[in-house]
């Protein structure tokens, strides 16, 4: 049982966060597929300018010019999201503050790690990237330190861990840029995001404190960890999949591919993680086969996933107050699989490839809340 955060409105901001949290997911989809993660190829500046430039003339003769030219309709969606993103920042930085203050020299560990990660910035912007990345672990390691020590009776190690992650997930946006869309960093990016959407999610369900107890809620607990696990499986081969740009790698067809259902392929090739530093891979490099390699993992897993969720959502409309989950599990499940093939047979629409990231965030939101809500009855 959760201790109540010593701050009344702390389940407020856990719940504004979420919901920034999911704004920031969603429109990092929209940039992505928008082709848009480049514009901005210097970080955390955009040509220089803490906003975004709003015309060409404006840049002059600034370095990123060489990397990139502007296109400024595409610049203001990197920077806006970078500055959406930092404002969830704020918000994650305010809940670990609340709630280790009342731990021994908590709140000063969290400041601490705060003020090595801003100091690292201006270190990086300034061409000092070995001390800036020292700066940004050391933080990081402060943070994980805490939450290892702490125990969570007042949401203070999920909170030290959620700001951890967002630093890192930083860090991720800021190597998506300098790496220039690296597949690994792409798909670790939307990763992070989804993670650090669950345990703000899983911290306002419990700062609320609104049990839902069953007999059975050890087993059906148990049920919602498998079924996060596959989904979480099935979201990293999707952002794969996204940033190997295999999401038509077997044109238009399904559920066949390419006119066949088992086309020539390449799993080797297609998942290799590491391909070294220094590639543009802006609209992939991968042939034909290993694109393909990649879709064909992406549907079977797709499978899997959804008649577990299916049977899973059968499974909680037979336990009593469980059916609007259930109800809503099912509906989101297939909603999915609907948009997938959309993804395919319509060519991959921006407006559907966007909605589609926004269902699996949602899938999330059902599993990870039932996770955080059940408790077995009171004695």
């Amino acid at each position: 049982m959760t201790k109540p955060v010593a701050y009344r409105h702390f389940h407020r901001i856990a719940w504004l966060a979420v919901a920034l949290a999911l704004g920031v997911i969603v429109f990092g989809a929209f940039v992505r597929l928008s082709n848009a993660g480049l514009s901005c190829p210097d970080w955390p500046t955009c040509y220089g300018r803490a906003a975004w430039p709003s015309t060409a003339h404006e840049i002059g003769d600034h370095a990123a010019t060489a990397i990139r030219p502007v296109e400024v309709h595409k610049a203001w969606r990197e920077q806006f999201h970078r500055m959406i993103a930092g404002v969830l920042g704020v918000l994650v930085l305010m809940l670990a503050l609340l709630a280790a203050r009342k731990r021994r020299y908590g709140a000063l560990q969290v400041i601490a790690a705060a003020v090595l990660v801003a100091v690292a910035i201006p270190l990086y912007m300034q061409g000092q990237h070995v001390a800036a990345s020292v700066l940004a672990i050391l933080g990081e390691a402060v943070l994980l330190f805490a939450a290892l020590r702490w125990s969570n009776l007042d949401l203070s190690r999920v909170a030290a861990l959620t700001l951890a992650v967002i630093i890192f997930q930083a860090l991720l946006g800021m190597w998506t840029v300098t790496w220039l869309l690296k597949p690994i960093v792409v798909m670790a990016h939307l990763l992070g995001g989804l993670l650090t959407f669950s345990l703000l999610l899983w911290t306002a369900w419990r700062a609320t404190d609104l049990p839902i107890r069953l007999a059975e809620a050890v087993a059906v607990r148990r049920w919602m960890i498998i079924g996060l696990v596959l989904l979480g499986v099935q979201i990293a081969l999707g952002g794969w999949t996204s940033a190997n740009y295999a999401a038509l790698a077997c044109g238009n067809d399904f559920p066949t591919c390419v006119g066949r259902w088992w086309p020539p392929h390449d799993f080797g090739e297609g998942f290799v993680l590491w391909r070294g530093i220094g590639v543009d891979y802006e609209g992939g490099i991968l042939d034909g086969e290993s694109r393909i390699a990649i879709q064909l993992a992406h549907r079977m897993m797709a499978g899997v996933v959804f008649v577990y969720l299916l049977w899973l959502a059968a499974r909680l409309l037979r336990t009593p107050g469980m059916r609007g989950w259930a109800t809503l599990l099912g509906i989101l499940t297939l909603a999915q699989v609907a948009l997938g093939i959309a993804n395919v047979k319509l060519g991959l629409p921006l407006s559907v490839a966007v909605l589609h990231n926004a269902g699996a965030v949602l899938l999330l939101f059902v599993l990870v809340s039932l996770l955080a809500r059940l408790r077995e009855p009171a004695p």
